[in-house]
């Protein structure tokens, strides 16, 4: 390996990364790489570590939002959210009346998270029975809430108005079932 350095008088400076030589002695037509086997070992080496460090950090598992398959929030939690979740949901109606289609979108996308968390917590929390019921329900509230991103998306007033009722039914229906 060479290290860089400046030679004084000249303007030529060496490599500061691993340079690899090739022996041509067997034959000239093929080069066969040659390294050292203390620099395949560091070089392995610090290939694993940067691996290690950069799985195992903090900073990429904070990036991932893993609470959906195993909520960070308990039932009672998810009840006393839950409608102020909802309200904000349903608040998006004034955004679709004025037209104002990108913070339309915004907002539904994110009380959407928050009230998808909190029913889903509750619906785990559910006994057997009735959870398959409850989960048609949150099926079908959150494909209305696609279809109505989908229609701000495309500025449809007509097909956003109707999934915006659509919304509203299932969420009434379900909030009064959980």
């Amino acid at each position: 390996m060479a290290l860089a350095t400046l030679v004084p008088g000249s303007s030529s400076i060496r490599c500061s990364f691993p340079v690899f030589a090739f022996c041509t002695m067997c034959n000239p037509n093929k080069l066969q790489p040659f390294i050292s086997r203390r620099a395949g070992v560091i070089a392995g080496m610090t290939s694993l570590s940067l691996i290690t460090e950069g799985t195992m950090s903090n900073k990429t598992a904070n990036s991932f939002d893993f609470r959906m398959t195993v909520p960070d929030q308990t039932a009672e939690e998810a009840r006393s959210l839950i409608g102020d979740h909802a309200q904000a949901l349903l608040d998006v109606k004034s955004l679709i009346e004025s037209e104002s289609w990108r913070e339309a979108q915004r907002e539904l996308r994110m009380n959407s998270a928050y009230l998808k968390q909190d029913i889903y917590t509750i619906i785990q929390s559910k006994e057997g029975s009735i959870r398959p019921l409850l989960r048609k329900l949150y099926a079908d509230l959150f494909n209305n809430v696609t279809k109505l991103d989908y229609a701000a998306r495309d500025k449809d007033v007509a097909r956003a108005q109707e999934c915006y009722n659509n919304v509203a039914a299932v969420l009434n229906d379900l909030l009064s079932r959980i």
